[in-house]
Order: structure tokens, then sequence, then C-alpha cells
């Protein structure tokens, strides 16, 4: 009777759902039919459906630990990487599904730092890696730390997760596409009140003299930095003095004439340097307890540039870094970086921004293939965003770099691009600022290939560079605990959430935590 009761109050729509429901006076039954029973979305939903409610959490402590940083990986960035990889395989990408996104459990993180609304890197990765969020620019400190102020750290710093993990006795690792000492991978290992300090020529005198130390020489001195086992990524110039060449041929930047490198090798004389590709995939993991590869000068190649004879691809880097960690009795943390997305957006340049998310993916693959997701935890998330939107009213299928074409009134593709009000097309994929902002009228882009690699897709305010965006970020997970990661929750959370799982909290809580 209480359906009956609110169809009346309602319209007629539901006395309709009543009749095929067929209410009762105990309460709801079960549809025998439905009209839409035959609807591949329908039945779509119903197999959805029937694996959340097969699904059950994995309690324990995680023996492992992978954390997945895609530098502005936003929503918007995953929705048209998605679309992008549907489409380069022939299907129309809409219903394609990238690898983190079939991790069961997901959350939405809040950014902004301490100082700022929309995050730097450098204080949203403190956050992910040390539980505390802080000012912008800062590494491993907290928010009493002043940027740029050397004497205003001490006694600020904190603890990362690489801290805790080696004190556990587990293996570390860090893979990452950006130069090593770039903030998310020296988030892990260093403490620095500025970012930018990644050689020591990169620092004024007064914070040298005030005791300070670059990145680069926090790596490869401090205990932390030194007891990482694999160390893959760019920037080899910022650990070379400026007499010598890295391996691609451009000058090194340290004025203080130390060869980091080789102290590397003098405090690991049983490990392994290599800066090209072949030189990583030759190395013999049961033979290399200690791995650092620096690959180029600077960063790493974009992923749709690189160069596959000499640098190696994040997937590849993150299967040789499984390689050597895997064996470790007592677990290992890695740390995962698609740093180059956020440049490639930078740049409003989508094209490299899909194509390095497209590449997180594969290396997403590559660690959910060759562990078990009952001692694994693995996190997929980003450390902010970015201001590229997906808009207009594209047909379905229409190319995600594409410019818009819309249907028409009975629901077809139209023959050719929709107009804007200044009779110029318009692209799907566009940016609110940057490079690419037209200081006049638009440009038409009639005659323009807008699904080039180099194209910049238009924006809105003239900037020198596109900014970070302040929006929400995804975090997916799976394995133990991975069900704690719910919600929206401040980016330092995951640190509590890994902290737990993986039991350097200090108690045997993650095994009180089996959910059965």
């Amino acid at each position: 009777m209480s359906g009956w009761r609110i169809g009346r109050h309602r319209g007629g729509a539901l006395l309709v759902l009543c009749f095929v429901v067929a209410c009762s006076a105990s309460g709801r039954s079960a549809p025998k039919s439905l009209p839409q029973s035959d609807d591949v979305w329908f039945q779509q939903g119903e197999r959805t459906l029937a694996e959340a409610r097969a699904r059950r959490p994995i309690g324990g402590r995680a023996k492992n630990v992978v954390l997945f940083v895609g530098d502005g990986l936003d929503v918007s960035t995953v929705t048209a990487a998605r679309i992008f990889a549907g489409q380069r395989r022939g299907a129309s990408g809409e219903e394609n599904v990238l690898a983190f996104e079939r991790l069961p459990y997901r959350a939405l993180l809040k950014t902004y730092n301490t100082n700022q609304q929309v995050a730097d890197s450098a204080g949203a990765a403190t956050a992910l890696l040390s539980g505390v969020k802080t000012k912008a620019g800062v590494i491993g400190l907290d928010d009493g730390a002043l940027r740029g102020d050397c004497a205003s750290a001490a006694g600020h710093e904190v603890a990362s997760l690489f801290d805790l993990a080696q004190a556990a006795g587990m293996a570390t690792g860090i893979v990452t596409t950006t130069r090593f000492t770039h903030a998310t991978p020296a988030a892990a290992y260093a403490h620095s009140p500025e970012r930018n300090w990644e050689a020591d020529s990169d620092m004024p005198a007064q914070a040298r003299e005030a005791g300070c130390v670059d990145l680069a020489r926090q790596f490869v001195e401090s205990d932390v930095g030194a007891g990482v086992h694999v160390a893959l990524g760019g920037g080899g110039a910022y650990f070379l003095p400026t007499s010598a060449r890295a391996p691609d041929g451009e000058p090194g930047r340290r004025t203080d004439g130390r060869d980091l490198i080789e102290q590397w090798r003098q405090r690991h004389p049983d490990g392994r340097f290599v800066s090209t590709r072949e030189e990583l995939l030759a190395v013999d993991p049961a033979r290399t307890p200690w791995l650092l590869g620096l690959f180029g000068a600077d960063h790493m190649a974009f992923e749709a540039d690189r160069d596959r004879k000499v640098e190696p691809s994040l997937a590849e880097m993150t299967a040789r870094a499984l390689d050597l960690l895997a064996a470790r009795e007592d677990g290992f943390l890695l740390l995962v970086e698609a740093g180059r997305i956020d440049h490639a957006h930078h740049y409003d340049n989508a094209y490299r921004a899909l194509a390095g998310t497209e590449e997180l993916a594969r290396a997403v693959s590559v660690v959910l293939e060759r562990t078990d997701a009952a001692e694994t935890l693995v996190i997929v998330t980003a450390d902010h965003g970015h201001t590229m939107t997906i808009a207009g009213y594209p047909t379905r299928g229409n190319p995600i770099l594409g410019l818009v074409t819309e249907n028409d009134d009975a629901g077809r593709p139209r023959a050719v691009p929709s107009l804007a009000r200044d009779g110029k097309p318009y692209t799907t994929l566009s940016y609110a600022n940057g490079p690419s902002a037209p200081r006049g009228a638009r440009v038409d882009l009639d005659a323009v290939d807008t699904t080039a690699p180099g194209f910049q897709q238009p924006a809105a305010v003239p900037l020198g560079l596109e900014t970070h965006g302040g929006a929400d970020v995804p975090a997916y997970a799976e394995g133990p605990m991975a069900h704690l990661l719910v919600g929206t929750a401040e980016q330092s959370y995951v640190f509590q959430v890994v902290r737990h799982a993986a039991g350097f909290d200090g108690s045997a809580a993650a095994a009180r935590d089996d959910p059965d």
C-alpha cells in the first residue's frame, strides 16, 4: 500500500513499477523480468553488480606495497586516456577500461597544500609519502618549514614510507620518468625547503653555507637514499660535475666537483649502474642486489617520443624493478611515477599526456600480472590534476583528439564538424590556461590535424605554462587493506593506509582487521 500512495503523490511512474515488481505486503520482492532485460547495458550492469557482491576485502598484512603516482592524473585525464587507448585499438573508445580502473576499491583525494588551494608536486608527494600536508615546494618537511629558507628546515623533518620500510627490513625501489631528483621521487628519501635544489648549482650560496644539501647528494649520502635497492629514472647530469658528461653527452651540473655516481658505486661495490635500455635489460637480478639507472641528463623522453633503442619504458623499468625486489623474503616497497603526464599537460599537449597515461596502465598491468593480490597492496593515484576538460557534444566514437562533430536531430553523426559562434570548429579537449591560448581571435582549426602528437589543444587564459588543477584526484586500490581507501579523504591519508597495511604502525592490527 505504501508503494501505491507514493505513486499517487509523484505521478504514475511508480504505479507501473509496482505492477512489474509485484509489491507485497511484507516488502519488496525481486522482479521476474523487466522490459530492458535484453539490453546490453542492463546486462553489463547485472554483471558488475554480481562482481561487486562477490568481492570480499583482503585482510592481513601486506608483504609488498606498490604505490603508483601518475603526475597530473586527474579524472579528465583518465577518461580521455581510456578513450584514446581504445581508439588506438580500433574501437570507439568510450567502453574501454584501463588496467588500474579494474582495481576494486577507489577514493577521491583532496590535494591542496597548506598554503595553496591548487597543489604543487612537492607538497603533494610529501603528503602521500609522509602523511602530513605541507607548503608548496617543500619536500619531506612539515608545515613549519618555510620555502627556500634553509634555517627553517631544522626540526621539521618527517619520516617517509621509505624510512619505515627500510627500518622494517623491506627492500625498496623507486622508478620514475622524471629526473630522479624531481619532486615526487625526492619526497621518498630527502628533506628540503626547496624542491628546485636538485644539484648544488641550483642552490644559493647562503643555503649551502647554512648546511643545506642538494637532493642528488641526499640520495647518495643519506641512509634512506643509499638504502634504496632499485633506483631508475632520468637526471644523470645532476649527479655529475661540470667537467664530466652524462651518457647522452650532456655536461654535468655539479659545481662542487663531486661525481655522485662514483660515490654510489663506492657505497655499493656489488651494485650495478646502467644508463641505457640495453644495459637495463641485461641486468641479472640474481646477481644485482643494488641497481642505479639514470637514463639521460634530464627528464626521460615522453613515451610518445621515446627512442626504444636507448630508453626503457615505464613498464620495462617497473618489470625490472620487480625482478630485483620480488625475491626479498621480507617484502618490498616500490614507488612508480609516470611523471611526464604532468609535463605534457603544462604544454597544453594532450596527446603526450594521454600516451603517458596509457603507458602507466601498462606498468600497472605488469605489477598485477606478477604479484599476488593476497599479499601485495597496489595503489594508483596522483599528486594533483590539471585544467584539461572534455566538452562539447561530440558523437559517440568521435576522435578524442579531434574536432567536435555532433549528431543531427535524429541522433545520427553529422558529416562535418560543429562550429562555434565565431564560425570556427573546436576540439573536444581544451585547457583553462597555458601557452596555446590565442592573443586575439581563435585559430581556425578546420585544416589543422588536431590529432598530431605535437598539437597543443586550445586554452583560454594565456600563460607561459598551463597550471595544475585543484579538483580531487582518484585513487584506485587492490590487495590487503585496500578496502580502507574509500570515500573522500585527505591526500595524506594514503600514508596511513599503507602504514597500517604493511604493519609499520608497530602492531598486529592489520591481521586483526581481517574481514574474513
